[in-house]
């Protein structure tokens, strides 16, 4: 058995691994330009691995970048789980939580009915919805992931993707000057800032631009969102399934909530959280770096602006609604 078994493995190793190694260069160059001149690493990802769409016509390419954009993708949002703990959402406050979660399941229906409007199908709206009131190009991808696909479903994933990175990063820009015009408190403010932004790292950058308390605050509520994933992704993946799509099982939420309990009991070693969290960011950006080599970019241009008018719509909705919760005292 074990000559069988043996071979195989290698085998899959070789097919996969020219794909892989450019996938990973491209991420690795991707922080690397992060880190030098501060723009998001998702969208330097994407942009780079779009520069290399020709590669997608070698054979040789296509197992490994597959891989990436599926296997580490699922890998990087389970790993998400090390990050949150019960007692750090119990912090924010029982009005705040509720709120919050009726602010997802708000933006996420929000989308899946605009969308009639805007010609759009209604898969792209509970896409978009949920990258806007979850966490940006992490949640596109996981949600992307249940959905059933057809021959737009990459196209789409990665237009949500750049529009949501871009919105995020001038919320990043602009929130923190609306709190300050309208006078916030740093809880309010944090509350405000974690509860709209969609990516996690403009979440930080906003919050502790603000103060430090702000900047707490703001990253525990975006954490509370980020676990919204879970039913999320389960309740989509469940409904396909009844559908009779063959949508994947969310093995990969199953994962995240495990962290989640693990952590939060205190089972999780900060050393080996922190090693989970930087793996974690490597397998998305990764995934983000493979969707982009597989996307052309001309496919991008012939949607038109309703996809563009649909995420900012959206993300107008979000802001109002935890805008009123603030005002209402949650």
């Amino acid at each position: 058995m074990s000559d069988t078994t043996g071979p195989s493995v290698r085998d899959r190793l070789a097919r996969i691994a020219p794909g892989l190694a450019l996938c990973m260069v491209v991420a690795a160059a991707a922080r690397f330009l992060s880190e030098h001149y501060g723009a998001p690493q998702m969208l330097f990802a994407l942009l780079l691995g779009m520069a290399l769409h020709f590669l997608t016509e070698d054979a040789r390419s296509a197992a490994g970048i597959d891989f990436a954009a599926r296997v580490l993708l699922r890998l990087g949002v389970a790993l998400l789980g090390v990050r949150i703990t019960f007692d750090e959402v119990g912090h924010l406050g029982a009005g705040a939580v509720v709120w919050m979660a009726a602010g997802v399941a708000l933006t996420i229906a929000v989308g899946a009915l605009a969308v009639r409007l805007t010609g759009l199908d209604r898969r792209f709206g509970i896409l978009s919805g949920g990258a806007v009131a979850i966490c940006g190009a992490s949640a596109a991808m996981a949600i992307a992931a249940v959905l059933p696909r057809d021959e737009r479903s990459e196209r789409d994933t990665i237009l949500v993707v750049v529009t949501v990175t871009a919105l995020s990063t001038l919320a990043m820009i602009l929130y923190p000057m609306i709190t300050a015009t309208l006078g916030l408190g740093d809880r309010a403010a944090g509350l405000f800032l974690g509860g709209t932004i969609h990516d996690v790292a403009q979440v930080v950058g906003a919050g502790y631009s603000v103060s430090p308390e702000t900047g707490d605050t703001a990253t525990i509520a975006k954490l509370f969102r980020v676990a919204m994933l879970v039913p999320v992704v389960l309740l989509i993946g469940l409904r396909h399934r009844a559908g009779g799509h063959r949508a994947p099982l969310p093995l990969f939420v199953v994962g995240f909530a495990a962290l989640v309990v693990l952590n939060s009991a205190g089972a999780v070693p900060a050393a080996a959280a922190g090693w989970l969290t930087t793996l974690s960011g490597w397998c998305l950006v990764t995934a983000i770096a493979a969707l982009g080599i597989k996307t052309s970019l001309r496919s991008l241009f012939e949607v038109g602006s309703a996809p563009l008018l649909l995420l900012l719509g959206e993300t107008v909705v979000l802001a109002l609604w935890i805008g009123l919760g603030i005002a209402l005292g949650y």
